[in-house]
């Protein structure tokens, strides 16, 4: 059986990434970040764009190198072509398909929500199918229900923000620096995640919504404010902690409902907000409670990388899923 090498390729928000990825194997995963943005509390399309011109090249460069491949050995060339900022997109889309045209060789388009659920599959051992997967990133909620590599539903999905979202605005409402999120994950460490209570939606079936949570928060800041101008500043750790469980607990009461309505008892999590420590430890702990077979990706694989892109790349590959060169980049895009 002849060896499948893949060069995938990465852009659809703020980090530029390249990997190699030789039989199902992940031989080199290389992000590049984008600082520019911490600036503005927040991701700019614009300057994300020229970052990305700025970092491809290097990025593939690096990518290979750390693979110890050559370009001539590539069998097929994968990129992100939905959904994400649009010009993050079209710049990692016009670098692969001119590397397909150059090289002559076939061309793979990866939806960026389903290679989330992919990058469970890239470490053994992986869930066997079929398998539950919390997706959760700035821009997506979603149970996914992964009946094999290329079938993949959407059973539960945000009605209006999503969980990164939240965090992120919530980390605003703090005062804390962009990217949030991280930041509330450290803080929450030292804090009693019971000492305040916020509001969890109450929505049918396995949607999600934390637009009201965002409100929630938002309202009682000010009050404390007015009556503590300092009141963020000495409670910092404890609003961090009950945030980030009011967060967690509303994703895992889904994600419970979902296991129950499927019978489906292999779980996984994946997207950036997977990288946060609550949400991994407290799926290990529903777990053992539960008798489910969860499945965390290792930290490099839950934010925006190539490494997933590559893997679900392989499997497209194994189904000669090959896009043309009239392939076009969007920014949103459904299942």
């Amino acid at each position: 059986m002849l060896s499948i090498t893949i060069l995938a390729i990465e852009s659809s928000c703020d980090e530029t990434s390249a990997a190699v990825c030789v039989d199902g194997k992940i031989l080199s995963n290389h992000i590049a970040g984008q600082k520019v943005h911490e600036q503005y509390g927040g991701v700019v399309p614009e300057l994300a764009s020229r970052a990305h011109m700025q970092n491809i090249v290097p990025v593939v460069n690096v990518a290979l190198s750390t693979a110890q491949t050559q370009l001539a050995a590539v069998d097929a060339i994968a990129f992100t072509q939905a959904p994400g900022l649009i010009g993050s997109l079209l710049v990692g889309t016009q670098f692969a398909k001119s590397l397909s045209l150059a090289l002559n060789k076939p061309l793979i388009a990866v939806h960026h929500m389903q290679a989330h659920v992919l990058a469970n599959l890239i470490e053994a051992p992986g869930p066997e199918f079929p398998f539950l997967c919390l997706t959760v990133s700035g821009g997506h909620t979603q149970i996914v229900l992964a009946r094999a590599p290329d079938d993949l539903e959407v059973i539960g999905a945000t009605i209006d923000d999503a969980a990164g979202e939240a965090f992120d605005k919530t980390a605003k409402l703090l005062h804390l620096p962009y990217p949030g999120g991280p930041l509330i994950d450290k803080y929450a460490k030292q804090g009693d995640a019971t000492r305040f209570k916020f509001a969890e939606p109450q929505i049918p079936g396995l949607n999600f919504s934390f637009s009201g949570l965002k409100t929630s928060v938002l309202y009682f800041l000010q009050k404390e404010i007015a009556a503590n101008p300092q009141f963020i500043e000495q409670n910092l750790a404890d609003l961090c902690a009950s945030v980030q469980h009011t967060i967690v607990n509303v994703l895992m009461k889904k994600l419970q409902k979902a296991v129950q309505q499927t019978g489906i008892h292999n779980v996984c999590i994946a997207g950036g907000v997977s990288a946060n420590s609550s949400l991994r430890n407290t799926l290990t702990a529903y777990g053992k409670k539960h008798d489910w077979k969860t499945f965390i990706p290792p930290f490099q694989y839950c934010t925006d990388n190539a490494g997933m892109i590559a893997i679900t790349a392989y499997y497209k590959y194994l189904k000669s899923d090959f896009a043309t060169l009239e392939v076009s980049p969007a920014a949103r895009a459904t299942w």
